[in-house]
This record gives C-alpha cells, structure tokens and sequence, in this order.
C-alpha cells in the first residue's frame, strides 16, 4: 500500500527550510536548491509545491505573520497579561523586539523581505501589506478601547513604527533588546499612563 502524503505537512516543511536558511545566510542568497538542500528533498519536489521562488517567499511571509501571532498569544498566556487593551498592546509591541533566536530571525527576514519588495514587483502588493495593515486596525482599536487617544489610528502607525525602528536597531545592535523595550514601556507609558 502506498504511503500517504501529508502536502501541508511537506509544504510547511519545505517554507521553514526556506526560513532557517534565510535566518543563517540571508534572504538574498536563498535559492530553490538551497531551500532543497535545507529541506533534504530535490529541487523538483520544492518546485512541485512552490512553481516559483517569489511564491515560496510570500508563504514564508505568511507563516511568519502566523507564528508571530502565535507568539503574541503565548506570550499574554505566559505573563499572565489581562485582556485589558494596554496589556495586549504592550505584548504586541513588546513581541517586535528581537529577543531570542526566533524573533530576530522573524526580524532580520521581514525585514530583507520588505526591501527586496520595493524593487521586485512580483514580492510588493497588498498580500505583503495585509499584516501590518491588519496590525494598525488592531492597535488602533485597543488603544480606542482604552481611550488613549483621540486619533488612535495615527498612534497605531506611530507605534509600528516606533516599533518596527527599535527592532532594526536591535538587528544592527545599535541598542540592546533591553535598551528597546525600555523606550517601548517609556512611550506606553506617556500613552496610556494608567500603570
């Protein structure tokens, strides 16, 4: 009797290949046969599942923003965080500081991912920018429910930025994750002083 393949299973095998190869070495240098290479499969099977290197890129994006997510939520349950709109702000920015091997690699690739989409077309678009778009509704929506601000919106992008510098100044080590998440607690807590 045949084995039965599990594609999901082989698909995401095959994108966290891609991903730890970028986190060694580098967006810029991953290739379909690196990706292989990584995986233990041949190029073919990779080729099968992801027709080109740009699909495989964009499922890796999507994985990322997955697992951050997931890292959000574990870290609120491991904290013991409340729902409470500042807790799971904080948690949300505090997860864009590159802290431990995983979220510097989640780091060091969305961020060579977002500059080599501003010169290849086939990368840029709406499905790279649904995240963060996705991520500014959500911010913009605690700090309304916490009444911070009365353009939670604007203060939503000042915080992804914010946010999105101090983990690249983390990657360049420009500052410590513990330098970074010192000015993250300074500005929430000018924000939302309830604490």
């Amino acid at each position: 009797m045949p084995k039965l393949v599990d594609h999901e299973e082989r698909r995401a095998h095959i994108i966290d290949a891609l991903l730890r190869s970028a986190a060694a070495s580098g967006l810029h240098s991953v290739t379909m046969r690196s990706v292989a290479a990584e995986a233990g499969v041949s190029v073919r099977l990779v080729q099968y599942y992801f027709d080109t290197k740009e699909q495989l890129l964009l499922a890796a994006m999507t994985r990322l923003t997955t697992r951050m997510g997931e890292r959000i939520q574990r870290r609120l349950r491991t904290t013991g965080a409340s729902t409470a709109p500042r807790d799971i702000i904080e948690a949300v920015l505090l997860e864009a500081v590159p802290t431990d091997e995983e979220s510097r690699a989640f780091h060091l690739i969305h961020t060579e991912y977002a500059v080599l989409s501003v010169t290849d077309p086939a990368l840029a678009g709406p499905a790279f920018l649904a995240a963060p778009n996705e991520m500014e509704a959500f911010l913009a929506a605690q700090l309304t429910a916490a009444g911070a601000t009365d353009a939670p919106r604007q203060e939503a992008v000042v915080l992804m930025a914010v946010s999105a510098g101090l983990g690249l100044s983390v990657l360049l080590g420009q500052r410590t994750p513990e330098d970074a998440v010192a000015v993250l607690h300074h500005h929430l807590g000018r924000i939302l002083p309830d604490r």
